[in-house]
């Protein structure tokens, strides 16, 4: 094999993760979760109006044009812990319906204010999920997602700095990062207005060229029950139109 060839597949390995995962979930946790024995359903919608159309690894279906419809449910299992199911359906830009495999997370916040009240919060969200390789060329993958922010009666900030690893494939083993922030200006009582910022950096230990990592800004509104959210890629290595909702039962 010759040396270019050998240059060029070397860079396909390295910066096919960025372009292999599926995005069902588009979120910055914050303090929330169910109370011991209460439940939680929510429905994650998400679409993407202008976005990559070129397969990232053979067999993957891209997002140009797909539609995203993720139903979570969740489970109070004790004070501070809770747990959920992620079921992920997608429709592909040809008008072809796929599950794409399930996801499974574990929540803990001991770090939380009073329930309206004003304060820091903290935790951690584990996760793995078996998703379809037509959508993650892993197939299995695992995260773990610290928590950090504050709020008061005006303002909500949140951090989450995302590691992740691939369980299987090509990338089995090494670490990613993925930091996700939100801040939010809560306008009259019933209503939010804020920004999302959503990164993957590629490996934890030697971060992708600037111009091979994902970044997307949100514009997202927030009511007592819907998060909405309209995302701008901020260069070419990202979709360049995404819509978002998530929606509470």
């Amino acid at each position: 094999m010759s040396r270019n060839r050998l240059t060029a597949l070397a860079a396909v390995l390295y910066f096919s993760q960025a372009y292999g995962a599926l995005p069902d979930e588009i979120q910055v946790y914050t303090d929330d979760i169910n109370a011991p024995g209460e439940r939680g359903v929510e429905l994650h919608l998400n679409t993407t109006p202008s976005g990559r159309s070129a397969p990232g690894y053979p067999g993957e279906v891209p997002p140009h044009h797909g539609l995203r419809i993720t139903p979570e449910i969740s489970w109070g299992l004790a004070r501070n812990w809770d747990w959920g199911l992620y079921l992920p359906f997608v429709r592909s830009g040809e008008g072809t319906d796929y599950f794409a495999g399930p996801r499974f997370r574990l929540k803990w916040l001991p770090l939380r204010p009073a329930e309206g009240g004003a304060g820091y919060f903290a935790g951690v969200n584990w996760e793995v999920s078996f998703v379809e390789r037509r959508f993650e060329e892993a197939r299995r993958a695992a995260e773990i997602r610290p928590i950090v922010g504050y709020r008061n009666a005006d303002w909500l900030f949140s951090f989450n700095p995302i590691v992740g690893t691939d369980l299987a494939g090509p990338q089995k083993g090494t670490l990613t990062f993925a930091p996700a922030l939100k801040v939010a200006r809560n306008v009259g009582s019933r209503y939010a207005l804020g920004a999302e910022y959503y990164a993957d950096l590629g490996r934890l230990s030697d971060f992708a060229p600037s111009s091979k990592q994902s970044r997307t800004l949100y514009f997202v509104v927030d009511t007592e029950k819907v998060n909405f959210g309209i995302g701008r890629g901020l260069n070419g290595a990202t979709d360049r139109w995404t819509l978002k909702s998530i929606i509470s039962f």
